[in-house]
């Protein structure tokens, strides 16, 4: 069951985030800045931070789905998805797609022109699954780290 993250997911999200190749060396430790980031995305509408539960209603999954408005492609509304994650016990058991087919669908249901997202290049599983939901890399994407 997929649905929108609640002040008692915030642990298991981070362990999520966490347990991540890349996430290992950044994410993890004192909740407190992560339930303050909770607190930012759950009040804005144009951000949702979802779960998908897996069996027992633990958290198997989580991605952040952003609504981004823009003056390009005739003011067309996007959507942004980010740190799609899926517990590794979990993974196989289609979570992911669930997630990625629902955020499609959420985007539609918004208006959106197109649902985009970014994929570290080391994630080579990632991007086939990507590529197989219809996904095209298209775009070469830049990153400034500032902290």
């Amino acid at each position: 069951m997929l649905r929108r993250a609640v002040p008692g997911d915030v642990e298991p999200i981070v362990a999520l985030l966490a347990a991540d190749q890349l996430g290992a060396t950044r994410d993890g430790g004192d909740l407190a800045p992560y339930e303050r980031a909770f607190q930012a995305i759950d009040a804005d509408p144009a951000h949702l931070l979802a779960v998908v539960e897996g069996p027992g209603g633990q958290v198997a999954g989580t991605m952040q789905l952003t609504f981004l408005p823009g003056l390009a492609r005739r003011g067309a509304l996007r959507a942004q998805i980010e740190a799609v994650r899926v517990h590794e016990d979990h993974r196989g058991g289609g979570h992911g797609g669930a997630m990625i087919s629902w955020a499609i669908d959420e985007a539609r249901r918004r208006g959106c022109a197109l649902v985009q997202l970014t994929s570290d290049r080391q994630r080579d599983d990632a991007h086939r699954f990507y590529t197989r939901m219809g996904f095209a890399a298209t775009h070469e994407g830049f990153k400034l780290a500032l902290a």
